[in-house]
């Protein structure tokens, strides 16, 4: 039974203070937009403090219930996320919104099942490869398995299309792969297949194509292609060190598009300038740091590798979206963990962070009763 002083409660207290840091830069990003759209400032607001709450509520149960659980489960998830990424690709059923399928609606509210894919494919591969950790020498035997399942839902993504996210998954799979006792020529040819794979459909649509050149010279197409990269930097530049002020963003005035989804970082950094530049970057930190420390503490083998893949892909999660709106990678749609506005999104991760709060609850128990 875990008890309240076996959980890491720094942890759980700087996660509890940063989705309300979220919910507060949610509302600063996205109040003249929800004026004008909803005639409601607090539209998004009230929206995001809503699964705000709920997520909240949802790290509690994750951090309280056993995570040697979802072993057992591990196979019904996988179910779960492969009929929900078919359903959203069939018309009448999956919503539609800037030329991409990527929601489902469940009474008035959006759904993304590819938040939920995230959690699940971390899960299936940590179950996978903590029982086959005798054979992980046997390519057919110990490693491909998981990766058939990881295919169909990367060609899932792909018909929505969401390569971005495609990516994170692959990635973070990759890192929990990486963990294990692979050898290091399987290793490195599944890396190389990856890196093909990953270039190869890319460069098939024109689309992706745009997106790559757009952030290599923004400026060259500053009213097409490269608009949101250009106003990023707008935004960014005049942020400074002390920013302009909460509120205080001219950018978020019809200028800087997804201000309060993908491009919040861009905001923040207008409105609270290097200061909340380092209050984000510090939590990441710290959260990698404790991530790290819980997984390499942890009493099992399926503990360890969950705990690796839920720390590396929020943290890879990150660094994509800050890449992008630095414009330092392409711009794939990717949010920024725990803080950009979405429901789904907000609540798979707040559950896996409870998830890693349990790993680290169960490691502190028994560090308690051995001593």
């Amino acid at each position: 039974m875990i008890r309240m002083r076996n959980i890491d409660l720094t942890l759980f207290v700087v996660l509890l203070l940063f989705v309300i840091f979220g919910v507060v830069m949610v509302y600063s990003a996205s109040y003249p937009y929800a004026y004008i759209q909803y005639d409601n400032a607090a539209h998004y607001f009230h929206r995001q403090l809503f699964w705000a709450v709920i997520s909240s509520l949802f790290l509690i149960g994750a951090m309280i219930m056993p995570y040697q659980v979802y072993k057992k489960i591990s196979p019904l998830f996988v179910m779960f996320t492969l009929t929900a990424l078919v359903l959203v690709l069939i018309p009448g059923v999956g919503v539609e919104r800037n030329f991409s399928t990527r929601w489902i609606s469940i009474g008035g509210f959006l759904f993304q099942p590819v938040e939920f894919a995230k959690l699940t494919m971390l899960i299936y591969f940590a179950y996978f490869y903590s029982r086959k950790e005798a054979y992980i020498g046997h390519f057919g035997k110990g490693v491909i398995p998981p990766l058939i399942i990881l295919a169909v839902i990367f060609g899932l993504l792909l018909g929505q299309p969401d390569l971005g996210s495609a990516t994170l998954i692959l990635f973070s799979c990759g890192m929990i792969l990486f963990f294990t006792s692979i050898r290091f020529r399987h290793l490195f040819l599944l890396a190389s297949v990856a890196v093909a794979v990953f270039i190869f459909f890319a460069m098939m649509s024109p689309y992706r194509i745009e997106r790559i050149t757009s952030f290599m010279d923004p400026f060259a197409d500053a009213q097409g292609a490269g608009y949101q990269l250009v106003n990023s930097y707008i935004s960014i530049h005049t942020g400074g060190i002390i920013g302009n002020g909460l509120g205080g963003s001219v950018q978020k005035l019809g200028y800087l598009p997804e201000a309060h989804t993908d491009f919040i970082m861009s905001i923040i950094t207008e409105e609270l300038g290097l200061f909340g530049v380092m209050i984000v970057l510090s939590f990441y930190f710290f959260l990698f740091i404790k991530g790290v420390r819980i997984a390499m503490s942890a009493r099992d083998e399926f503990g360890k590798l969950l705990a690796i893949g839920i720390t590396f892909q929020i943290i890879i999660q990150a660094f994509i979206n800050l890449g992008a709106i630095l414009g330092m990678l392409p711009i794939t749609g990717i949010t920024l963990p725990f803080i950009s506005y979405g429901g789904s999104s907000l609540l798979i991760t707040m559950i896996s962070a409870g998830i890693l709060l349990n790993i680290s609850a169960f490691s502190n128990k028994y560090v308690e009763q051995e001593g």
